[in-house]
């Protein structure tokens, strides 16, 4: 995340991950606007590019290659990413309310969220067919369709609702495909027919004659069977009924028409059309609202009205960006006037195309080729973005007396790791808790709810405290969710321990900023962390806050335990085996999104495991008889394996392939791009056997990653680590596994306590 001296002082909120917000991101990323900061809300972390999609149904592409990594672009533009939902808008209080996040501030807003299908006005077709739109969550509804016609027994029969280009392509591409992969797999692809339903007489109705021709000739080839000129009326379980009493039998329904916004834009106030489309102005502003823009399929340029296409909302792309500039800085915004004539570029998903502008058409597989270079160049526009520059001038080291000492030195002040691996002895403490409901306790005779100079607790009869203490910049520039992860990690020690969580007191460094922007900050990221808190028992008690370049949090947090039922590090016992709940990888990833080196998804599965509480994890283990336990954080698997090796007086063995680790760990750390405080953690590295056997192993480094709220290390009896391993993979610690085992301490032997094995 990058941390900008100016202060924030006007907010523009981007809705969706469409076309035109991609490049309304490249266009800050390159040119900037000092004061004005960028928030993209989408539900998903990669966005399609519509104009591959088909080619890659078809086959012909992967994943990757026709998805944009919104986190990857908003870290590159310097922008906040926040995935969710958007549910509504607040224009009052110029507030956007999302599905499972507090409520996000605006100075002005851009909407670019697609269309959604209108599904609910043909009956049964809700429950019975899959929409292609939005196409933001298409692959997943792709990739179930595909699982169900690959293991689908005999004769199966396709429905595409709507022939316009979107569903003509899409059915070309589908049987393309699906007719290779029955091939493959030794069944006859002659068994599978195609069904193509439109209420207007002919297909492709906004494109020439020529292209209708070609088309129509294509589907015809293909055996694709058209049914025009009547809509559908009903879907049905296996039947589909058009309005003139045609019925057909199908397997499977696909809807690419009668597409329309989302029915919360009707509560906005805003000017909407028939559709539920945002109407607006040449300068793509809200015809009734001049600080609410929108682009892409959502819009309706009520001046210069076109059918919904990639190409104009990659058009309106950079007017779109310009004009949120101007808005922000002062100045007057500036109409945009879209062609009057496009080139469209439509495949037959056999990697062969045809292109039209106006009354001009031409086809074949030269046409193809060049479709796949402007969509591929098109891609490399958000793929190929520069690694991100350090700013921070090194020191001078030559006064260092060896090398270890200039990496010190250079370590010291070049561009840190987030989390637990940059944990520094930092200032402060919180601010403004008004809106927040922390739960309340019976043995907190003085907290939030009766404020004093500080918090006056209870501790019942036969209970002992347990004290622990943490704190770390953001590494994520979503104040919510890292209000989440700060929290459980601070929880973790408590867990660790066997005790529960009875209160906790925040202590947070926020960016400089004008006091309302700086509010936000506070009471986004407190509110992801009294979510946390409340979740887990413990009550906030307390806190402060001051100013500071970056956002920091951390807790004091006390636990009650029974002294009789600590799980502490010096409880390994020989014979016991090692499990461990949660992948590790962190350090890695999060050091390589810093760098623009991490997909998105690495990153989001990443945060879902740091935000996954430890408490169900550390009373289960209790139940399996557990007596030594630690939460893996900064020093490591290894590092702390070790400080639980030395108080027992064992010796452990790891086994390398069984440790579970986050997607694209091994990745990044192949690429040599590993946490900052990685160096101090191989400083361990004497502790291992043979050592020099094992580093040119994937996992080796990974042992050494620092973790934030990382999952829990802890040993179980070996006739009841099986049973243990089931339970808590069925509490939602699916990652779950025995990594190694303890071993009797070896007095005449090596004096290294950890063994590898792989």
């Amino acid at each position: 995340m990058q941390t900008p001296d100016q202060p924030v002082l006007r907010d523009i909120v981007l809705v969706g991950g469409g076309h035109s917000h991609v490049g309304v991101l490249k266009r800050f990323a390159m040119n900037p606007v000092p004061g004005v900061r960028l928030t993209l809300i989408c539900r998903d972390t990669h966005t399609p590019y519509s104009g591959m999609l088909p080619g890659y149904v078809a086959g012909h592409y992967s994943y990757d290659d026709v998805h944009i990594d919104l986190s990857r672009l908003a870290e590159y533009a310097g922008a906040r990413f926040y995935r969710d939902e958007v549910i509504g808008i607040d224009r009052t209080n110029k507030r956007i309310l999302c599905r499972n996040r507090p409520n996000v501030p605006y100075d002005i807003l851009s909407v670019n969220i697609g269309s959604s299908p209108r599904v609910g006005e043909v009956e049964g077709a809700e429950e019975h067919a899959v929409p292609v739109k939005p196409i933001n969550g298409f692959n997943q509804r792709w990739l179930s369709l595909l699982s169900r016609i690959e293991n689908h027994e005999g004769p199966m029969s396709v429905a595409v609702v709507g022939a316009g280009a979107g569903g003509v392509e899409l059915t070309l591409a589908m049987q393309f495909r699906l007719r290779n992969e029955l091939s493959q797999r030794g069944k006859d692809p002659d068994q599978l027919h195609f069904h193509l339903f439109d209420a207007a007489n002919q297909i492709l109705p906004t494109h020439n004659e020529n292209v209708r021709s070609v088309f129509e000739r294509k589907l015809s080839e293909r055996g694709v069977k058209v049914h025009l000129g009547s809509p559908v009326s009903r879907v049905e379980s296996g039947l589909l009924t058009s309005e003139s009493g045609e019925t057909l039998q199908v397997d499977e329904v696909l809807w690419v028409t009668r597409a329309g916004g989302p029915a919360w834009l009707e509560e906005t106030g805003l000017a909407l059309d028939e559709g539920r489309f945002i109407r607006v102005r040449d300068t793509l502003q809200s015809e009734n609202d001049d600080s609410i823009f929108a682009a892409g399929d959502i819009a309706n340029v009520i001046n210069h009205p076109r059918e919904k296409a990639g190409v104009f909302a990659v058009r309106q792309g950079p007017p779109l960006a310009d004009n949120l500039k101007r808005l922000a800085t002062g100045k007057d915004t500036r109409n945009f006037y879209p062609q009057k004539k496009w080139l469209a570029l439509i495949s037959t998903g056999d990697k062969y195309a045809v292109a039209s502008r106006g009354d001009v058409e031409f086809h074949g597989r030269l046409v193809w080729r060049w479709k796949d270079w402007i969509d591929q160049r098109f891609m490399r526009k958000f793929s190929d973005l520069p690694a991100m520059e350090e700013s921070t001038k090194l020191p001078d080291t030559a006064a260092a007396q060896s090398a270890e000492e200039a990496s010190q030195a250079i370590s010291a002040v070049a561009m840190r790791c987030g989390g637990c691996g940059a944990k520094v002895g930092s200032t402060v403490l919180s601010r403004a808790l008004n809106e927040l409901k922390p739960i309340e306790r019976d043995d907190i005779i003085i907290g939030l709810h009766a404020p004093d100079d500080a918090a006056v607790l209870r501790v019942p009869p036969g209970k002992a405290v347990v004290h622990t203490v943490d704190f770390f910049r953001a590494f994520i520039d979503d104040p919510y969710v890292f209000g989440k992860v700060a929290a459980n990690h601070s929880l973790g020690d408590v867990f660790a321990m066997g005790a529960e969580a009875q209160s906790a007191t925040a202590v947070a460094t926020v960016p400089y900023g004008i006091e309302s922007k700086v509010e936000d900050v506070v009471y986004q990221m407190m509110s992801g962390a009294v979510e946390v808190l409340n979740e887990a028992g413990c009550a906030l008690v307390g806190g402060h806050t001051g100013e500071g370049k970056e956002l920091a949090l951390g807790f004091a947090v006390n636990g009650l335990i029974d002294p009789e039922e600590v799980m502490s590090k010096g409880g390994l016992r020989a014979g016991d085996v090692l499990i461990l709940t949660k992948p590790i990888g962190t350090g890695t990833l999060f050091a390589a999104h810093a760098r623009l080196a991490a997909k998105g998804r690495w990153i989001d599965s990443a945060l879902a495991s740091m935000i996954q509480s430890n408490k169900l994890g550390a009373d289960c283990l209790r139940r399996y008889g557990s007596r030594a336990c630690t939460d893996v954080t900064g020093f490591g698997l290894l590092g702390h394996l070790v400080e639980m090796t030395r108080p027992s007086g064992v010796d452990a063995e790891l086994n390398l392939s069984a440790i579970p680790v986050l997607p694209g760990a091994e990745e990044t750390a192949a690429a040599g791009i590993l946490s900052s405080l990685q160096p101090a953690n191989i400083r361990l590295r004497r502790g291992i056997r043979d050592q020099e056997k094992w580093v040119n192993h994937p996992r080796y480094p990974l042992i050494f990653d620092p973790q934030t709220a990382g999952g829990l290390l802890a040993s179980v009896a070996a006739d009841e680590a099986e049973a243990c391993v089931r339970e808590l993979k069925a509490l939602g610690y699916p990652h779950t596994a025995i990594i190694g085992r303890v071993l009797p301490q070896d007095e005449s032997g090596p004096i290294e306590p950890i063994s590898l094995k792989d």
